[in-house]
């Protein structure tokens, strides 16, 4: 038995076993999409090599809600064109988008796409942060000013742009676990930039594990473990402050921004991982609860019991501390 470590992007590192068995052989693809890499891990006893097929699926994905590629939907969208034809990978980010812009009171909001352009986080070139730019921008941000009618976008302001960033890695996740669904395979752990579904166990019946990573600044690198969560057919997506900021005469600004006030967040909350059955909602609600701030990531936690949590934050002193949910006892692995 050889235990590895796989190390990915935002606060999330897979835990596994590599074991080959007669008839069970893990089958191991990796890869890039979405500006990130992918790692999946499966087994299958008719052995099939799926590279292909999940490049292609993870490229039609792209085409759709990649605000970085100027043709997909999302940026024909953004750019106000006529005749847009909208495919079912737009269709179900914005009504999850909106499903949970409404749950979250507001703090989860696609719409702030500008502001994340505008402070230097998104495709756009960063601009002059001044208070008036705040404000003229925010006019224009709220999902409130945007619809799904029809098969057809309805913007009350032509300037709305929309950003489906904050989850569409999940979602991406979501959609190569129902292909690998169904093709009958029965255990798999899929990982998109960070986020992760698994389904099953290993070849040696251990289950699928996923470490938290401590919440230091660090853009490049890996950092030490702080948990570690088993998973089976759940879904696990981090949001952290610590990997993707900007600093700007010795302050550092944080890459979520608070829709209400146009301006990166600024509370106790390091990271928050958030384990749910779908990894679309587990990315959506990571990101809308590291914007409300802890207090009020509490009272949102104990009113959606649908959602596990592992938050950690700093108390008074900078000293870490964390808040987990009932739920999260089953799933936490002690060390």
């Amino acid at each position: 038995m050889r235990n590895s470590l796989k190390r990915f992007g935002l606060g999330i590192t897979l835990c596994f076993s590599m074991i080959s068995y007669a008839q069970q052989e893990v089958i191991y693809l990796d890869g890039f999409a979405q500006g990130t890499s992918y790692h999946i891990s499966y087994y299958d006893l008719k052995d099939r090599f799926l590279k292909r097929e999940i490049d292609s699926i993870l490229h039609d994905f792209d085409l759709s809600v990649s605000t970085y590629n100027p043709k997909s939907i999302i940026s024909r969208v953004n750019a106000n064109e006529k005749k847009v034809k909208l495919d079912r990978y737009f269709i179900t980010c914005f009504n999850k988008a909106k499903e949970i812009w409404k749950n979250t009171d507001g703090a989860f909001d696609p719409t702030v796409y500008p502001l994340v352009n505008a402070w230097g986080f998104g495709p756009g070139k960063k601009e002059k942060i001044e208070p008036k730019k705040i404000d003229s921008i925010l006019q224009f941000v709220g999902f409130n000013l945007i619809e799904l009618k029809g098969n057809k976008i309805k913007k009350k302001d032509p300037r709305v742009a929309l950003d489906f960033n904050a989850f569409a890695q999940g979602f991406s996740v979501d959609v190569i676990a129902e292909y690998l669904n169904s093709l009958g395979i029965e255990s798999y752990i899929v990982e998109i930039g960070g986020e992760v579904f698994a389904k099953g166990k290993q070849a040696n019946q251990e289950p699928w594990k996923i470490g938290i990573e401590e919440p230091i600044d660090n853009k490049t690198e890996s950092n030490p473990l702080f948990a570690t969560i088993k998973l089976d057919q759940l879904a696990i997506a981090t949001s952290g402050n610590y990997r993707k900021f900007t600093l700007e005469n010795g302050v550092k600004y944080a890459h979520h921004i608070d829709p209400k006030t146009g301006y990166p967040t600024k509370n106790n909350l390091l990271s928050a991982s958030i384990i749910s059955k779908a990894c679309i909602d587990s990315d959506a609600n990571a990101t809308g609860i590291l914007v409300m701030g802890l207090e009020k990531a509490k009272a949102f936690l104990n009113k959606h019991t649908e959602l596990q949590a592992y938050l950690i934050y700093s108390d008074e002193k900078g000293n870490y501390q964390t808040y987990e949910t009932t739920g999260l006892e089953m799933l936490l692995l002690k060390e």
